[in-house]
């Protein structure tokens, strides 16, 4: 019986996520949190997660209000859930805004099975509102070794960007538990399962339901901003999150509720990828340097155009004899005004597959020169080769005078061990685009994409040969996003997907008044067009212009907003042990 397997804890355990609105009478917002605590005891969880901000909404009339509403560790409020705590004798994660001195943070915290508080965690990115009345995090959380497993705490816009849960699994971390306060669909159908599978381990995301600002100024701040009334709404759809980023449960956009799932923690610790290549193994935090400093002193100049049309080509077949077939949809999408094309990678060898170096070497020279010949001069396609000393392999950007840009693998897979690593994420200003290419390994680790966006890169183009479910299907469209890039992903159709397109739109920044498109719940990700899974020409844009533009919300930049000063883990070659027993 899982009831049974519940108090032990013996690697499997049953874990819950609850939902709530909150309003602005604190002691009806403890009320709510109680209420949902004893629904979750009914289904005898080892863990529960709440949502971020349980005391009050983290909107404010002005610091005074901000500081009347926040907490005491040892008030009323928490004392409260810490004997519920031990009343479920369950773990309890709870978030809220705390007093810390002169200032006022939004943390989450832990309570043990016993009711103990085991420690907590300030919020490291704070969004809009937040920034003008609460202090970030000083100092990165820890991460808490109890008998469940190794769990970390974070919130929120915490999980929009991958710096801090990766910092967290790197830790040791086999469970995140996420707290939201989020309007954002693309919270729950892209941030929060790309936090579990990029870092394979589980995710316990507890979102809001209800208004997010007090109910009296729905209206006018929707004809302020444009927001439908709708969309100043939790978001809800709280889930748990296996570690290859399969949903496991997932609670209704709109309802108070309570969701749970039984996981084995134990499949937290295997890293590995279909191939055998180690997610954490092949990690070169020495590559990831620039990650660490000022982002201010890594100013870009966005110049590219407003819109490039492009083209993403799946073929018939691979092997030599796919060639032709790729020279001959190449020309006629230049025919028709694209500039930029992408074609899968490897796609001249049987079943893109690398069995004898040096034919692979060889066709990938006849399969340049093809697509070369193709190209008119301001044209341009990506795909990848086997080339050059090693050989390497590289994805490659070919013109009419041959390869403009070569880029080789960051990480080190198994599938590829033959081919020398590249040293550095190069780019490629083409007038119209500054270009980064990724390879299809290399684009399922988040700092690869970021380090392209630190580069300047407004376009990243993947030629894709995904391993995973989650690569095709939520992986490389987050990477889009969180990064704020524009993207091309070209593969052969299978199990995984087809090639798909992002662009970029011009209005972004929410809470502002927004002129070409009208606000649909989403907080960052990018219209997408997806190719069918037939062989033929998908025809797409760019907006590369649109990537100078990386503020969120007001005070909350996607780049230089990011923790950079709390990424030790990141750049240790070996992350540091677990702080909190």
């Amino acid at each position: 019986m899982l009831g049974g397997v519940a108090r032990g804890w013996a690697g499997e355990m049953r874990i819950a996520v609850g939902q709530l609105a909150t309003g602005a009478d604190v002691g009806a917002n403890l009320a709510a949190c109680l209420r949902v605590l004893d629904v979750a005891a009914r289904s005898r969880p080892a863990l529960v997660v709440l949502p971020e901000f349980c005391n009050h909404p983290s909107w404010y009339d002005d610091a005074e209000h901000c500081r009347s509403v926040a907490l005491e560790r040892d008030g009323e409020f928490l004392d409260a859930i810490a004997a519920k705590a031990a009343a479920m004798g369950s773990y309890v994660v709870v978030n809220c805004t705390l007093r810390d001195g002169d200032r006022c943070t939004g943390t989450s915290l832990l309570y043990s099975p016993g009711g103990e508080l085991l420690g907590s965690t300030d919020k490291q990115v704070l969004i809009g509102h937040e920034n003008d009345f609460l202090g970030k995090a000083r100092r990165a959380g820890p991460v808490f070794a109890t008998p469940l497993g190794r769990i970390g705490l974070y919130a929120c816009m915490d999980g929009v960007i991958s710096e801090t849960p990766r910092c967290l699994a790197l830790r040791g971390a086999q469970l995140l538990c996420n707290s939201l306060n989020s309007f954002a669909s693309d919270e729950a159908s892209l941030h929060v399962p790309v936090r579990a599978a990029e870092n394979k381990v589980f995710v316990a995301a507890a979102n809001k339901v209800g208004p997010l600002i007090p109910e009296a100024i729905l209206e006018p701040v929707s004809r302020q901003t444009g927001i439908p009334v709708r969309f100043l709404m939790g978001a809800g759809e709280s889930q748990i999150v296996a570690p290859d980023g399969t949903v496991l449960a997932r609670a209704s956009a709109d309802r108070e509720e309570v969701v749970h799932a039984d996981i084995d923690i134990a499949d937290a610790e295997r890293k590995e990828r279909p191939d055998g290549s180690d997610i954490f193994g092949w990690r070169r935090p020495a590559l990831y340097r620039s990650l660490a400093v000022d982002p201010n002193e890594q100013q870009c100049d966005y110049r590219g155009a407003k819109s490039v049309p492009c083209a993403l080509l799946q073929l018939a077949g691979t092997g030599q004899g796919a060639i032709d077939e790729a020279g001959e949809r190449l020309a006629a999408a230049f025919a028709g005004g694209v500039r930029l094309a992408a074609l899968p990678p490897l796609f001249f060898l049987e079943e893109q597959r690398v069995d004898s170096l040096a034919e692979a070497v060889r066709l990938s020279e006849l399969a340049a020169l093809a697509l070369a010949r193709r190209c008119p001069p301001d044209g341009y396609v990506a795909t990848t080769l086997v080339a050059g000393e090693g050989p390497q392999l590289v994805a490659a950007l070919i013109g009419a005078e041959g390869i403009k840009l070569q880029q080789g693998p960051l990480h080190r897979s198994e599938r590829y061990a033959f081919s020398p690593l590249a040293e550095q994420v190069r780019t490629v200003d083409l007038g119209f685009a500054r270009i980064a290419l990724l390879t299809s390994d290399d684009a399922c680790v988040p700092e690869a994409f970021r380090l392209a966006a630190l580069a300047g890169a407004d376009t990243v183009i993947v030629p894709a040969l995904p391993l995973e479910d989650w690569e095709m299907r939520t992986g490389l469209l987050e990477r889009s996003a969180e990064n704020r890039v524009n993207l091309l992903v070209a593969a052969q159709p299978g199990p995984f997907g087809a090639s798909f397109a992002t662009a970029l739109s011009e209005d972004f920044t929410v809470l502002t008044p927004w002129r070409k498109r009208a606000f649909d719940g989403l907080l960052t990700l990018p219209p997408t067009v997806r190719a069918s899974a037939e062989p033929g020409v998908t025809a797409a844009r760019v907006h590369p212009r649109w990537a100078a533009n990386k503020v969120v919300s007001r005070g909350t930049d996607l780049l230089a907003g990011r923790p950079w000063q709390l990424l030790e883990p990141m750049l240790a070659a070996n992350a540091p042990a677990v702080e909190a027993q």
